[in-house]
């Protein structure tokens, strides 16, 4: 399973090295001299808080990669699905809220789902290349970049918050929910988990509403992204493979299926107009269209060659739940109609389909060629 602690780890490295960079440049020192003191402090040598891992190494080697391929992967789908929308419905840009629902559609249109992709990878033996490496690593950035730009536009719902504000409150979110993850990681080591096995799965929940309650009513951020960064918090527990055992469960259970019914009953395939129905296949050609070439174009950029561009371009196609839990998102704020989920949910099921078939058939061929 993978192991999502080194995102926390990435965070504490870039925040620590940058901010005693900054003040070893202060007294005219390097400010080599504040990173390398920072790689001392958070390390095994002091506060044992980041550990040396296979991963950090290939993000040293990769990361610059993985992020312009996850970039280009959200960029030109947001355009895309922004630029459909208005000019299907012959939006007015000027217009606050016509321009933030096209957004948000763009926004949807960024999402990533990779866990059928990775499953066709392994089945062809590519789940450990340079393809399947690209594809996973893009995905996770991918994530966390698309929820960077959710919680911007959910920001600016309320039409009288000016772009400043929404830049400083958003900054200071985040080095809120950055000295909180130091707290909780520094607190869970005082923790006996193996006395508190059967409960930290219910404490964990908790934590993850409560963060989400307040990121979305007393910040303005969505609750998406609070319930995001806490998961990426907990991911640094040694149990969190228990952790995720438990809410799982409760996941297949219960939120799962109140999540996907509550999506079907905002779905009125009465209203499926002929309108809808083309607009439907523009939106689903844009998806798929775009993904490939964002993603394909920023690995074309970092060295990857045709056919590894290509496929793993097809291989962020695929939207899945990531796109459903956005448009839920967008519905609770008002910026996409209840008739939209008809087109939404076309797009996932149709790339959550091809994307797997699509990637088989190029892999196949490629193999056939060589062998």
């Amino acid at each position: 399973m993978l192991d999502y602690s080194y995102l926390l780890s990435i965070s504490i490295i870039l925040i620590s090295t940058k901010f005693l960079g900054s003040i070893t440049e202060k007294i005219n020192l390097p400010q080599v001299v504040g990173a390398l003191v920072a790689g001392i402090l958070i390390g095994p040598a002091a506060f044992n808080i980041v550990h040396d891992t296979s991963f950090l190494d290939s993000v040293k080697r990769k990361g610059l990669s993985y992020l312009l391929i996850a970039l280009f992967g959200v960029i030109i789908p947001l355009i895309g699905g922004s630029i459909a929308y208005m000019w299907f419905f012959h939006l007015n840009p000027g217009n606050q809220q016509d321009l933030l629902m096209a957004i948000f559609i763009g926004v949807i249109l960024t999402a990533t789902s990779v866990s059928i992709t990775i499953e066709a990878l392994k089945e062809l033996g590519y789940a450990n290349s340079s393809i399947g490496n690209a594809i996973l690593g893009a995905a996770i950035v991918d994530d966390i970049i698309g929820i960077i730009v959710l919680s911007i536009i959910c920001s600016f719902k309320d039409s009288n918050i000016h772009v400043s504000t929404v830049i400083i409150k958003i900054v200071i979110y985040f080095i809120c929910m950055f000295i909180l993850s130091l707290i909780t990681v520094f607190g869970a080591r005082f923790l006996d988990f193996k006395e508190d096995k059967r409960r930290i799965s219910v404490y964990v929940l908790a934590f993850v509403f409560f963060v989400a309650y307040i990121s979305e009513k007393y910040v303005g951020i969505a609750d998406i992204t609070g319930a995001y960064l806490v998961g990426m918090i907990c991911s640094k527990f040694s149990i969190r493979n228990e952790i995720i055992k438990k809410t799982n469960v409760m996941s297949y259970l219960f939120f799962s299926p109140i999540f996907f019914a509550s999506i079907g009953l905002k779905t009125e395939l009465g209203n499926f107009t002929k309108e809808l129905v083309i607009f439907s296949m523009i939106l689903l050609v844009v998806a798929i269209i775009t993904k490939i070439l964002g993603a394909g174009l920023g690995a074309r950029i970092c060295g990857y060659d045709r056919f590894e561009s290509l496929n793993i371009g097809i291989g962020m196609v695929s939207r899945g739940e990531v796109a459903l839990i956005v448009a839920q998102k967008g519905f609770h704020l008002g910026l996409i109609d209840k008739h939209m989920f008809s087109p939404i949910i076309l797009v996932v099921v149709v790339t959550t389909i091809v994307t797997p078939i699509l990637l088989k058939k190029t892999l196949y061929l490629k193999k056939t060629q060589n062998s």
